[in-house]
């Protein structure tokens, strides 16, 4: 007879994809890729200069087909061997997915998508051949298009979701994130009490005693989590 796996509930950070090349912003002063964070990831940003905002990710998509899944990315996607894995990400690259992870939820946007302004349920997956876009681009119909980011001073529309994985984790597990962003940061509070928690990263925040921290950067404190798993599936 089938048994129901464990559910595994993953939030992740800029720390997953920094060991794949990722830049970000985490600890550059309010600077990514040199550029004022407001300037190119605000709604703000985005209305006083359109053609800034898809130059810069332009860019970011050219840099993100260069980069690998890194041993992190394949770690998590082992362990749904023995679990129910979701992951729910901060980062807007693919990675998670190129690593064959199979329930990824991006709460900040996706890199390779863009959306219609005018209809934001209108999403299109780009592709090698197609990363660039303008001010002027537009879909078929005609109507403009827009990096698919979830911009500073925007709702999270994925949020609701994310709280509904949490509230469901029978382990819940946080890599490579300060804590300091939300609503991102605000899921641990939503972990049924008496579940297990996992913190990993190298410099981590403050965080309560019921939390077991482990301080390492994603791939080997992913490995030493899978280590721990794996002996409590076998008592």
């Amino acid at each position: 007879m089938q048994t129901t796996k464990p559910k595994l509930v993953i939030s992740t950070g800029a720390g997953m994809s920094a060991e794949s090349g990722i830049s970000t912003f985490r600890d550059a002063g309010g600077l990514w890729e040199n550029h004022n964070v407001m300037d190119v990831a605000s709604a703000d940003g985005f209305a006083r200069n359109p053609e800034l905002v898809h130059r810069f990710y332009n860019e970011r998509r050219r840099d993100l087909l260069k980069a690998q899944p890194n041993k992190g990315h394949l770690e998590l996607k082992e362990l749904e061997k023995y679990y129910d894995v979701y992951i729910i990400t901060q980062n807007v690259d693919d990675l998670h997915e190129r690593a064959g992870s199979s329930r990824v939820l991006h709460l900040h946007g996706e890199l390779m998508k863009v959306r219609t302004i005018e209809e934001p349920t209108q999403v299109y997956t780009l592709d090698e051949e197609h990363l660039e876009t303008t001010p002027d681009s537009t879909d078929a119909q005609g109507r403009h298009l827009r990096p698919h980011i979830v911009f500073f001073q925007e709702a999270v529309p994925n949020i609701e979701r994310a709280v509904e994985w949490t509230a469901e984790a029978d382990v819940f597990v946080v890599i490579g994130t300060s804590l300091a962003v939300y609503p991102a940061a605000s899921l641990l509070h939503y972990v049924r009490a008496g579940v297990p928690v996992y913190y990993i990263d190298p410099n981590p925040a403050p965080v309560g005693s019921n939390v077991t921290v482990i301080r390492k950067g994603a791939s080997e404190g992913i490995a030493e989590l899978a280590e721990i798993l794996g002996k409590s599936l076998q008592n």
